[in-house]
C-alpha cells in the first residue's frame, strides 16, 4: 500500500506546512480534533433534540420517542444536524488552523469522472455481496438476522412517507456521505496515516486503514452491524488512501445508503 504522501488528502511532510508545526504534531492535533468533533457532535445532537422537543411541547416524552421503533422525522433530522455540526466544525478548524486553509486539498474533496464508476460499483458490491457473505456464520445464531441488520435503516426511513421520506432520504444519500467522508476519510484517516507512518511504508498505512474502518463502524453505535460497517469503512479507507481523494468514497457511501433505503421501501410496500 505504498503511496506518495505529497498528494492531496494527506498531512504534508515537514517543510511543506507552517514552520511551527511538525508533521506528527499536526497529525496528533487532527486526531484530537476528530475525537472532539465526534463527542461535541453527540452532545450538540442531544441538546438540540431536547430543545426542539420542548419547543414542540413534547419534552416529557422525548425519551420514549427516541426509543421507539421509528422515531418522528424531526428527531432524526435534529440528531443528524447536531452530529454534523461537530463533524464539520472539526474539519473546518483542522483545515483553518492546522492545515492549508483549503478544505479541498486538506480533505481530498475532489471528484473525477471515474469516481462515479468506482463509487457505484464499490457501494453495490459492499452492500449486496460483501456484507451478506460476512454475516453467513451468524445466521445460525440469529435466525432473523436480515431483519435485525436492517433495523437501523428501518428506524431512519421505514415509517416515513411523502415529504418526510423524501427529506430524510435526501439527507442520508446526499448529505451524510459528504459530511462523514470528510470527517472519517479526510480528517481521521489523514491523521492516522501520518501518525502510523514510522511503523513502515506498508504496515503504517495498513494500520491506519484498519483503525479508520473500525472507528467508522464503532461510531454508529450498532453492535450487530459493527462487522459490516467496519468492513465497509476499511474498503472506503483503502480507496481514499489509494486515490488520495474522497470523491469515489462519497459516491460509494451514497450508493451503499441508497441500496439500504430502497430495500426498506420495497419491503414496506410488499408488507402493505
Amino acid at each position: 500500500m505504498e503511496q506518495d504522501v505529497n498528494h492531496a488528502m494527506a498531512i504534508p511532510p515537514d517543510g511543506q506546512q507552517p514552520a511551527r508545526y511538525s508533521r506528527r504534531y499536526q497529525a496528533a492535533i487532527w486526531l484530537i480534533l476528530a475525537l472532539a468533533g465526534f463527542v461535541v457532535g453527540q452532545i450538540i445532537s442531544t441538546i438540540m433534540v431536547v430543545v426542539v422537543a420542548a419547543a414542540l411541547g413534547k419534552a416529557g416524552s422525548v425519551g420514549s420517542l427516541i426509543a421507539s421503533p421509528v422515531p418522528p422525522a424531526w428527531i432524526i433530522v435534529t440528531e443528524l444536524v447536531g452530529i454534523w455540526i461537530g463533524f464539520v466544525g472539526a474539519v473546518l478548524i483542522a483545515s483553518r488552523y492546522f492545515g492549508t486553509r483549503r478544505i479541498r486539498n486538506d480533505m481530498g474533496l475532489s471528484f473525477k469522472s471515474i469516481d462515479l464508476v468506482i463509487g457505484i460499483v464499490t457501494g453495490l458490491v459492499s452492500q449486496i455481496i460483501m456484507i451478506p457473505i460476512l454475516y453467513i456464520p451468524l445466521r445460525a445464531i440469529y435466525p432473523d438476522l436480515s431483519h435485525k441488520l436492517s433495523g437501523p435503516a428501518h428506524e431512519l426511513t421505514g415509517g416515513f412517507h411523502g415529504y418526510d421520506l423524501a427529506i430524510i432520504g435526501a439527507l442520508i444519500v446526499i448529505v451524510v456521505p459528504v459530511v462523514e467522508e470528510m470527517f472519517f476519510r479526510g480528517l481521521l484517516l489523514s491523521s492516522l496515516i501520518a501518525l502510523f507512518e514510522r511503523t513502515g511504508k506498508r504496515v503504517g498505512p495498513a494500520l491506519a486503514v484498519i483503525t479508520g474502518g473500525i472507528c467508522f463502524g464503532l461510531a454508529h453505535f450498532e453492535p450487530l452491524q459493527l462487522l459490516g460497517l467496519a468492513a465497509f469503512g476499511i474498503v472506503l479507507c483503502i480507496i481514499a488512501y489509494k486515490v488520495r481523494r474522497i470523491g469515489p468514497t462519497i459516491v460509494a457511501h451514497a450508493t451503499f445508503n441508497l441500496v439500504a433505503i430502497v430495500a426498506i421501501a420495497v419491503t414496506a410496500s410488499q408488507v402493505k
